[in-house]
């Protein structure tokens, strides 16, 4: 009697039956079988491990440990683990120059690279490694638009900085250029400060856009309860990312996947978690674009929505003097939803197969000085406002949080720059006055193009004295670690020949954050005068990547998604 040649090893259930199953499947199981896989192998299902460790990253630089770990969780659990990598860039080493222009266009890059991944080989689940400003909305954009069962594993903060007994955070070097820069701080001290600021692997450690992002993530129930703020060189970390691999299996078993957690109502709870302890002003680029790949919505007026009515329950670095490694301590994800349950609905379910409440039960630290309960906020206002007025038609944000109270209302003479390197040449040079608005142009999604962040240019202003007399306007955006009255992702931009094109010098522009305007003391008839009188916006990049991205991207308004 002839053997049936069906050639079966795997159940149909899986996606990654397609490349395993059947006559015609030889080639990919003898490729299989030369890497070392047997029929028993063939038959589990093939996670995909999607990393992106870095040399030329500190926050990444640890992340082969870490898939190692994850690779393990996922072996025990009965999957087969493959590890690939896409790329990360570090938006220190991109500060201040052109390289900038490429790092929020790297986030379309990592998404679509695990995009096209997960389809091309056809794998039964993801978890996807990463850490920093934009590899954390892409990871999450990613899983979303694939939908495949998905765990994230964030990086995790660096330990902060000690310095003479003091902690610190990376982007306060930057602002000690200016006490450089006016002899109040000696070479030799500088450069031995330079030693300490990026003690070890891991997310710069203050509430910049990595670990606001990592914290969204935890939030939106695509990583392990107290991932978020996990510090990279701990135990913590080790077991979460070996867990996590555990974790996918059960998820690729039980058929759930990204869509089925994140909800509407979990995407609000995101923010609102994100808003109250003090997120970057990025929230507002990558939650629209997060909610886009669900088939959600979260636009920038419903952030401002959700913002002011959110209460600020921790103040940390750098709106304030606590570490991420303080509020981890604290409880960390999980005791910030403990304190916000009421206002956000906790009974929803996370990538552990538990609820945000079950989970929020386990945690045992406690500490009101760090995350403050609700009847004792900073502010019944989280930490970002939107602006609008005949600067901004289409909106414009602030940190809200890290403003001075002098400059919530301020109103001032235009200095007009057409990019950030001619600001902070006039910023270390002695060219700005104290009372003015500086205005960088030019540095939208499309004109820039990639929407550049100022931290170089708001670090000088803190540096040299600025921070509670000059505010900043611009159509690029901010680092997280940009503090003071700095207004970014002004839209419509300069290139699409919004408002902020026709500003020139003298001009006064009025801020007033708690009526939420943003405005220049023109009439409609001259604004649209001078519009009129502009040139055609000529593109600063017209080969390669870039140029293909500024024809492509959406307003900063929108999310810099690409249509």
């Amino acid at each position: 009697m002839e053997e049936t040649l069906d050639l079966i090893y795997k159940d149909p259930k899986y996606p990654s039956s397609k490349v395993v199953n059947g006559l015609s499947m030889a080639g990919p199981r003898a490729h299989l079988r030369g890497m070392g896989l047997d029929n028993e192998d063939l038959s589990k299902p093939f996670i995909g491990v999607i990393n992106t460790y870095n040399e030329m990253h500190p926050g990444h630089v640890h992340l082969d440990r870490l898939g190692k770990l994850v690779r393990d969780g996922v072996l025990e659990a009965g999957g087969i683990p493959f590890e690939v990598n896409t790329i990360s860039i570090c938006d220190g080493f991109s500060q201040g120059h052109v390289g900038m222009c490429s790092v929020l266009p790297s986030r379309e890059i990592i998404a679509d690279s695990i995009d096209v991944y997960a389809a091309g080989h056809q794998l039964d689940g993801l978890v996807l490694i990463g850490g920093c400003d934009k590899i954390v909305p892409a990871m999450l954009m990613a899983a979303l638009r694939v939908n495949l069962p998905t765990v994230i594993v964030t990086s995790g903060p660096m330990m902060p900085a000690v310095y003479k007994g003091r902690t610190y955070a990376t982007y306060e070097l930057k602002e000690m250029a200016g006490k450089l820069t006016r002899g109040e701080l000696s070479r030799q001290e500088y450069e031995y400060m330079e030693g300490l600021m990026s003690p070890t692997p891991g997310s710069c450690a203050m509430m910049g856009t990595a670990n606001t992002m990592s914290v969204v993530a935890e939030a939106l129930g695509l990583t392990l309860p107290g991932s978020a703020c996990a510090h990279a060189v701990s135990g913590k970390k080790n077991r979460v990312a070996k867990l996590s691999g555990k974790a996918i299996v059960r998820l690729v078993e039980k058929n759930i996947r990204p869509r089925d957690i994140v909800t509407q109502k979990m995407l609000e709870l995101a923010v609102r978690v994100g808003l109250s302890v003090g997120g970057s002003t990025n929230m507002t680029l990558h939650m629209p674009a997060i909610a886009h790949e669900a088939g959600l919505s979260m636009t920038l007026e419903d952030m401002g929505r959700l913002s002011a009515d959110t209460p600020y329950l921790a103040k940390i670095k750098p709106s304030g003097t606590h570490t991420m490694l303080d509020l981890d301590q604290a409880g960390g994800v999980g005791a910030v939803m403990r304190e916000l349950d009421g206002l956000i609905d906790l009974d929803q379910m996370t990538v552990n197969g538990r609820t945000h409440r079950q989970n929020v039960a386990d945690v045992v630290e406690y500490n009101p000085e760090v995350i403050h309960p609700v009847d004792q906020a900073y502010s019944d206002h989280g930490s970002i406002t939107v602006l609008k007025g005949n600067l901004a038609p289409d909106g414009a944000v602030v940190k809200q949080s890290a403003v001075a109270p002098q400059m919530r209302k301020h109103s001032g003479p235009a200095h007009c720059f057409e990019c950030e390197e001619d600001a902070v040449k006039a910023i270390y040079g002695g060219g700005i006055q104290h009372g003015e608005v500086i205005v960088i142009r030019n540095e939208g999604p499309q004109g820039g193009p990639g929407m550049r962040e100022m931290l170089t240019a708001t670090a000088a202003l803190v540096g040299m004295g600025f921070a509670e007399s000059v505010a900043l306007v611009t159509d690029g955006r901010f680092s997280g670690a940009t503090r003071g009255p700095c207004i970014g992702h002004v839209s419509p931009e300069t290139s699409r020949r919004g408002p902020i094109a026709a500003v020139r010098d003298g001009d006064i522009i009025e801020i007033d954050i708690d009526a939420g305007t943003l405005s220049v003391r023109l009439s409609d008839d001259e604004l649209a005068a001078r519009l009129a009188a502009l040139p055609p916006h000529q593109p600063k990049v017209t080969e390669g990547y870039l140029s293909r991205y500024a024809k492509h991207v959406e307003p900063a308004a929108k999310g810099a998604i690409l249509d």
